[in-house]
């Protein structure tokens, strides 16, 4: 049986272990530069919010979130930054539950939307979104980094 509650600030260590698994799942560890301290602080202050999936007692899966708000829509949102299961759990229906509580929690607060990001190499899991009634929308995202941030940063403040 899958249970979902919701993670606190003493939960870090375990939801970064699964964002490192995540990142290792993605090829991506090279660009894991996040730590455990620093994902406290986030789910200390607010910056973050995350629930954690355990089937029968033992934890298989995490979701982290944040809000947002639809300028076009007028209304707060949910961004899905992470929902990880565990390979041994896939398929028991964790990811859908994870899921689920976001969708709760933003149903809960008002919020209109919960939005997230698919790589466009990961068909399985945007096959999985599609069979809850998520639609992709018709943009990318992009991103500004490191020097290309700061050169930026340097243009607007200058």
């Amino acid at each position: 049986m899958i249970a979902i509650r919701t993670a606190t600030p003493d939960d870090a260590g375990l939801i970064f272990g699964f964002v490192r698994d995540l990142a290792r799942h993605e090829h991506a560890e090279a660009q894991l530069v996040a730590t455990e301290p620093l994902l406290r602080a986030a789910l200390e202050n607010g910056g973050v919010e995350a629930a954690i999936a355990e089937r029968d007692g033992q934890p298989v899966g995490a979701a982290l979130f944040f809000h947002k708000h639809s300028t076009w829509g007028g209304w707060n949102g949910l961004y899905l930054e992470d929902l990880y299961v565990a390979p041994d759990a896939r398929g028991s229906g964790a990811g859908r539950a994870l899921l689920a509580h976001v969708a709760g929690v933003g149903v809960a607060r008002g919020c209109t939307r919960v939005e997230w990001a698919v790589s466009d190499t990961n068909a399985a899991a945007a096959g999985f979104y599609r069979s809850l009634g998520a639609e992709p929308m018709p943009w990318r995202i992009h991103r500004v980094s490191g020097v290309a941030l700061a050169r930026l940063a340097g243009d607007v403040a200058g």
